[in-house]
């Protein structure tokens, strides 16, 4: 038990999961479970504790109890005790503090990342604001390799996302061909198919594969299908690049999802015995996104912050190229507004850096959440500071397949050009070799590239 005392009222937290649920920045999905501070002055209150909270107490106390959830047994079962001791005196508020010291370095901050565990993180996020939240991420480096190089300090990628209603191939080479002439896919070219068919799936792939190869780009394909129809698939020796799931950070989430760590597993080796990379072996991609628990009535009472970042537990277990919060996707019911989902995103890159993943971001938008594309573009600004990996490159920002506002071929080209970002290096080295873009990223008008005749 907890308590904090304010304005001669004491404030009481029965458990470490109230507490982290009291003490987490408002949001509409918590209030929706039935777990948020009912007053500003009770987080508050909930925060004083959290800051003065060893963080030695969450090796021995857990959100979720060790023998329900598989989830938590890979986070306990991994955690590197040994390279622990070094900050084993922290409280959470000490903790903070280092993080924005001048001591915490990237190589200091890389070293420790399988010493913290994702309930950690997620405390000291609790107590940070915004501009910490950034401060933090922008010192973290997480480099992975397939085709390219992703993560350098520098640079900034992303995925192409040529989806269509009807998985239509001329569409969807014409919307690939609409984001490389504007530097776009470096991170990966991925497709969320209309239907999960292994049938619709392989063509995809194969329509991904061909591409690439023809014009020799240095990027991997993905098409998002289920990891089991995937599995499928790699075992008809289907040119699978990378398998994508989404993941949750409970076992019940995950079940939900129709899935497990060992299919997980089994998928992560499939994967590698394939051999596809040219230069390095980073073979998974995971989506998340807070509030994927409390939609599937999976979250355990558990705040969807927490959630989220013990679902990057699971995907630093399988050494991803490539992992991004959905942010907003799951609606106004999870995240009201532009305040809220600006927040999230913020957190939910900030623990996945800690953590050692290669973050990107999905920064988007329902229709029917109080957010516009000028928030985007706040957000998206944010994000490149921060030292985001990746977002996404829409066709206009609109997904017609998804239906919901994402980031576009121009704003990955807005974000480069103000923060003086560049794409992956052999995807920029391609760029240039193609006369898309010169040395200096600017790009290049052509009405005679090969690309624009391969549709036709």
């Amino acid at each position: 038990m907890f308590s904090h005392t304010i304005n001669h009222t004491n404030y009481v937290f029965a458990d470490l999961k109230t507490l982290m649920a009291k003490a987490t920045p408002f949001r509409s999905g918590d209030v929706l479970a039935g777990v948020s501070a009912e007053t500003n002055i009770e987080r508050v209150a909930a925060q004083y504790c959290l800051a003065d909270l060893p963080i030695k107490y969450f090796l021995s106390n857990q959100v979720i109890p060790y023998e329900f959830d598989e989830v938590t047994r890979l986070i306990i079962d991994s955690h590197d005790i040994k390279t622990y001791q070094s900050i084993s005196h922290h409280t959470v508020g000490s903790l903070r503090d280092w993080l924005l010291s001048d001591d915490a370095t990237t190589e200091t901050i890389s070293y420790l990342k399988w010493a913290l565990t994702p309930e950690m993180i997620s405390a000291v996020c609790k107590i940070m604001r915004n501009q910490d939240l950034v401060l933090v991420s922008r010192k973290c480096e997480v480099v992975t390799k397939f085709r390219n190089t992703l993560g350098l300090k520098g640079r900034f990628s992303t995925r192409l996302q040529p989806n269509h209603p009807t998985d239509d191939p001329k569409s969807i080479a014409a919307s690939i061909i609409d984001g490389l002439l504007m530097g776009s896919g470096d991170a990966v070219i991925g497709i969320n198919p209309a239907t999960d068919s292994p049938a619709k799936t392989k063509q995809l792939l194969e329509l991904l594969n061909a591409f690439i190869e023809r014009f020799n780009i240095p990027t991997q394909s993905c098409v998002l299908s289920h990891v089991t129809t995937t599995l499928e698939l790699m075992n008809e020796k289907a040119p699978v690049d990378l398998v994508f799931q989404s993941i949750g950070g409970t076992q019940k989430t995950n079940e939900s999802f129709g899935i497990n760590l060992q299919i997980l597993k089994e998928s992560h080796e499939t994967a590698l015995s394939l051999k596809r990379g040219s230069i390095g072996n980073n073979v998974m991609y995971f989506e998340t996104g807070q509030g994927s628990s409390l939609s599937a009535n999976a979250h355990e009472g558990v705040d969807q912050q927490t959630c989220e970042a013990r679902a990057y537990a699971i995907a630093r277990a399988f050494d991803p190229l490539l992992v991004n919060s959905v942010v907003g996707f799951i609606g106004p019911e999870y995240l009201y507004n532009a305040k809220q989902i600006t927040r999230a995103a913020l957190e939910d890159h900030f623990c996945g850096k800690l953590l050692g993943l290669p973050m990107g971001m999905d920064i988007c938008y329902t229709n029917h959440a109080d957010a516009d594309q000028d928030d985007m573009d706040d957000l998206l600004l944010l994000m490149g500071a921060a030292g985001c990996n990746y977002i996404m490159g829409v066709p206009g920002a609109d997904d017609i397949l998804l239906n919901y506002q994402s980031t576009s071929f121009h704003d990955a080209l807005y974000v480069r050009r103000v923060l003086g970002t560049r794409p992956a290096p052999e995807f920029e080295n391609w760029l240039i070799q193609q006369g898309l873009f010169d040395e200096h990223m600017n790009r290049l008008e052509s009405n005679q590239h090969p690309l624009l005749n391969y549709i036709m």
